[in-house]
């Protein structure tokens, strides 16, 4: 049983050995994390991960070396745990869902401990994205655990320019991703959100806190003619060392559902997850999938 109360699979299974530089692992949901847990496994790098409850993978602990289980305002175990096995350097991969910040009786639901009080509530500046993952960042390295991007380890996620797909769009849906262009880095450089669904020059979702999965059903909603454009950018700023756009077969199961027809994405900047599986899906629903340069959008 740790100090916090949780008892962590190490603490059960406390024989394995953990090389003195550890790579750190802290974990949100979906594909990225466990990517990038067997790419360090395969070049034989041993991984510390501390998971969000109620958001990783639970296998996810069997593919490292030392899994620790934090809630997500839980920043002083966090801390502690990747001290405790003398990690130095750390990844963030993973979705956080941020609108559990506004649930009902927030701090009974999420407990966070001292650390994350005084982190969250002596900050003067706003809460988007980058102004409380650099916040984050900063209350780490002042512990002396310092965020590198996963893409150092996994350069090969980011995906190429080009039409990746057997459907290519079509000349209306080409007007469309350079409009969509424009406004989502728009929205990127305000901090909003990474993507927005566009048809026939027209804007009928914004992704902010919901994440693109829902924006891209809200779009679905109030298009039901189908036949939209979803366009997902970099920001203008982007720190690669977290929420760098990630897209894969999940992101062409909801744009089918939602009767979309394109996802166009920014060449060298967004991460394509399972990409054989994602453009066979997208082939077999004849979706467009187009990797764009900043040139090329323009």
């Amino acid at each position: 049983m740790s100090l916090d109360g949780c008892r962590t699979r190490d603490a059960d299974e406390a024989h394995r050995t953990v090389s003195p530089n550890p790579i750190g692992l802290l974990a949100g949901s979906g594909r990225l994390p466990i990517v990038f847990a067997e790419k360090a496994r395969g070049l034989g790098l041993p991984v510390v991960c501390v998971g969000i409850r109620c958001e990783t993978a639970p296998e996810l602990a069997t593919m490292v070396d030392r899994f620790y289980w934090a809630g997500v305002a839980r920043l002083g175990r966090m801390i502690r745990c990747f001290k405790r096995e003398k990690v130095q350097r750390i990844v963030m991969a993973g979705k956080i869902t941020k609108a559990v910040m506004h649930t009902p009786w927030r701090v009974l639901r999420l407990l966070p401990d001292l650390r994350m009080f005084r982190f969250w509530y002596r900050r003067l500046l706003d809460n988007r994205d980058d102004t409380v993952l650099l916040g984050l960042i900063a209350e780490f390295a002042a512990d002396g655990i310092h965020f590198e991007s996963a893409l150092d380890l996994c350069p090969e996620l980011l995906v190429p320019a080009g039409i990746l797909t057997r459907r290519k769009p079509t000349v209306s849906e080409e007007k469309d991703i350079a409009f969509g262009w424009q406004l989502a880095k728009e929205m990127g450089r305000l901090d909003v959100g990474q993507s927005v669904a566009v048809k026939e020059r027209a804007v009928l979702a914004v992704e902010a806190i919901e994440g693109t999965d829902r924006a891209i059903a809200r779009a679905g909603e109030l298009c039901r003619s189908g036949g939209f454009v979803v366009v997902k950018v970099a920001k203008p700023q982007q720190d690669m060392r977290f929420d760098v756009p990630t897209v894969g077969r999940l992101t062409i199961e909801n744009l089918h559902r939602a009767g979309g027809r394109v996802l166009a994405i920014e060449a060298d900047k967004t991460i394509l997850l399972d990409q054989v599986e994602t453009v066979e899906l997208a082939n077999r629903y004849s979706i467009s999938i187009v990797a764009l340069s900043r040139s090329d959008a323009a």
